[in-house]
């Protein structure tokens, strides 16, 4: 009589099935590109430290929508990121965008106001422009016709003035916002003290 053949000690393991093509890949956390990181890092931080002044700058230029300028200022910024030096070169760039967005947005509403003077014949008063609550309680702390009479000088007067005597800028960071020479900061510093201390003794 046979005896039966005794029954393996473990049993065979399964034979691992090849992974169908597209399949997940196995569960693992996720690793971000460190540079991606480091750029989401920078701006948080750039974001932190000068929104609340960029938007005061773009309230003192003119701008009727300060935080719509600044949050494309942002965005310009966050596209352009791997191109910058460091941080200090992202607050200068920054800064210029601002400028350069405000200075657009009011030459764009100033040829929207002629086009609708000249097909309606009205009058479009500037003070119909309305202010966002934030934008005006950034205001509430400076003399109104002081900046009254800031919002009537031409832009690179008025530039000039906001950055040296708001900001506290140098006349090369200056330049740099404005892309001009130190020399053009200068003019235009001394033409719009000299306009703005005209226009403040006409109110008196």
């Amino acid at each position: 009589m046979r005896r039966r053949p005794s029954p393996p000690a473990t049993l065979p393991q399964e034979p691992l099935l090849p992974q169908p093509v597209g399949a997940a890949a196995p569960l693992a956390p996720a690793v971000g590109d460190p540079a991606e990181l480091e750029r989401e890092a920078a701006l948080a931080r750039l974001f932190e430290l000068h929104y609340a002044s960029m938007l005061r700058l773009a309230v003192l230029l003119g701008a009727d929508d300060p935080e719509n300028v600044v949050a494309e200022a942002y965005y310009q910024i966050y596209r352009r990121w791997r191109r910058l030096r460091d941080t200090e070169a992202a607050e200068a760039y920054l800064r210029s965008t601002v400028c350069n967005l405000t200075r657009m947005r009011i030459r764009h509403l100033q040829v929207a106001r002629k086009h609708v003077e000249h097909l309606e014949h009205l009058e479009t008063p500037a003070d119909d422009i309305v202010a966002s609550a934030e934008s005006t309680a950034l205001l509430r702390d400076d003399q109104r016709v002081l900046i009254d009479a800031l919002q009537q000088l031409p832009a690179r007067q008025r530039e000039a003035l906001v950055l040296r005597h708001w900001l506290g800028l140098k006349e090369r960071q200056i330049a740099a916002a404005m892309g001009i020479s130190c020399g053009s900061v200068k003019t235009h510093t001394a033409r719009g003290i000299a306009a703005l201390t005209q226009a403040m003794e006409a109110r008196r």
